[in-house]
Formats: structure tokens, C-alpha cells, sequence
């Protein structure tokens, strides 16, 4: 069993790293390999496109947060990064149903995001037990003890090993220029998030809300299945339009 030093602060000072790393990346991407697509969403959503992502995400993350951690046995209000992202795809798909908005419009955000998790997951581990997103107890050889002598599954670094390989599967699309990575880039994030988050919350002593299935097993799958029709919906597009629609930029990025 592993020992790990916790301090509640440490939960801040990661999400602070999270959030710089993020921003850092973005600017990255943008420079080197999303300039064109970016500026492509930026003229067909309009100003109000970041309060409606906004207006999804901050109550889907309290919300879905707070359905969980008040049915345990200490009832407290709490937020979810799942909660937000799902939030945040419906405010943002409402208002590109109001505007006429087809196609992926989160590319820009593929890359911050598994980042965010990369990071921030850790600062989940180090907070401790108070933090609420521990695992259940485990006898395996890596099991932790945030400080109650009980092992338990390091689930935080599950899923940040996780998006650690999709960001480098991801990053790796974009240097070739692959369809999946520079349209549909947000769209396997989804599947991907979703699908291995959904095998990681039955590692966590969370209340079921339907037989087996916690409220995260339920959003997870909801993202797998937006995910998946969305790529096929946009995967099938570009066949109907013969394949990439070109932006005639210096390094001639599809989009």
C-alpha cells in the first residue's frame, strides 16, 4: 500500500495548474494547427455562443455534483468536471439549433480539457478523502492510503493516465493532420472520456441511482452515445462533400 500526503489546498493549487496549463495549450494549438478551424466556428457562432456554454455548464456541474454527494452519508452540495462538459454540450447544441449551427464547434477545447484532467486529477489524489473522489478499498499491489490506513484504488490516476494517452494519441492526429483530430477531435474526446470514466466510477463507493449505476455512469453514457452519433453524423458529411473543405491559409488547414 502507498502512502500519500494529503492536504485539502492541494485540490486549488492543481485545478490553478490545470487551468494555466490549459490556457498555455490552447494558445499552442491555435498557433501551430488550429488557426483555421478556429477562426471557421468563430464566424459562424456568433457572440452569445460562450454564455450558452457557460449558462450549460456551471449549473450541469453543480447539479450533477451535488445529485451524488447528497446522497451520501454526510450530504454536501458539490460539483462535477463530467456534469460541466455534459452541461456545456447541451447549452451549446440548444443554441446552435437556434442558429442554424452544424458541425463540431469544440475542437479549440480538445486539448485543454484532457490536460485540465491530466493535472487536475492529481490535485484530487493529494486533497485527500475530504475531497470525495476517492476509490474503494483494494488489495492491489498500488493501492493507496489517503490517510484513513485503508487502501483503496488511486481512481484519480486511472483517469488521468487515461486522457494522458488520448492527449498523445490527439496531438499525434493533429502533427499528420488527421480528420478524426482536426473535425472530429471533440467528438472522440467524448467517447473516450465517457467510456473509460464509465468503467472507472465502478471503482468508487458512490450510491447507485439505477441498479449498479451511479449518476456518473449515467452521464458517461450519455456522452458515449452523443459522441458517437455526432461522429458519424460528421464523418458521413464530409463524404457527401467529397472529403476535407479546404481554407486557403499558408499552411492550408482542412476544417
Amino acid at each position: 500500500m502507498i502512502q500519500v500526503p494529503t492536504a485539502l489546498w492541494a485540490h486549488t493549487a492543481f485545478d490553478l495548474a490545470a487551468w494555466g496549463a490549459g490556457i498555455g495549450l490552447s494558445v499552442v494549438l491555435y498557433r501551430w494547427r488550429l488557426r483555421g478551424l478556429t477562426e471557421a466556428v468563430a464566424g459562424k457562432v456568433g457572440g452569445g455562443y460562450f454564455a450558452a456554454l457557460a449558462a450549460g455548464a456551471i449549473p450541469g456541474a453543480w447539479l450533477a455534483g451535488s445529485l451524488n454527494s447528497l446522497q451520501g452519508a454526510q450530504p454536501a452540495l458539490s460539483h462535477s468536471v463530467v456534469g460541466a462538459l455534459v452541461g456545456a454540450i447541451v447549452g451549446v447544441e440548444v443554441y446552435k439549433a437556434l442558429r442554424g449551427v452544424t458541425g463540431s464547434t469544440g475542437g479549440v477545447f480538445v486539448g485543454p480539457f484532457a490536460l485540465g484532467v491530466v493535472i487536475g486529477r492529481w490535485g484530487c489524489l493529494f486533497a485527500g478523502l475530504p475531497d470525495g473522489t476517492y476509490g474503494a478499498p483494494t488489495t492491489l499491489p498500488w493501492a493507496v492510503d489517503q490517510g484513513d490506513g485503508v487502501g483503496r484504488h488511486p481512481v484519480q490516476l486511472y483517469e488521468s493516465l487515461a486522457m494522458a494517452v488520448f492527449l498523445a494519441i490527439y496531438l499525434e492526429g493533429l502533427a499528420r493532420r488527421r480528420p478524426w483530430a482536426m473535425r472530429r477531435g471533440f467528438y472522440a474526446l467524448c467517447i473516450w472520456y465517457g467510456a473509460t470514466r464509465f468503467g472507472w466510477e465502478f471503482l468508487k463507493p458512490y450510491p447507485s441511482l439505477i441498479g449498479p449505476l451511479n449518476v456518473f455512469h449515467i452521464l458517461c453514457g450519455g456522452l458515449v452515445a452523443y459522441g458517437w452519433v455526432y461522429y458519424r453524423a460528421s464523418l458521413a458529411r464530409d463524404r457527401s462533400q467529397g472529403g476535407a473543405l479546404p481554407v486557403p491559409r499558408p499552411d492550408h488547414e482542412p476544417v
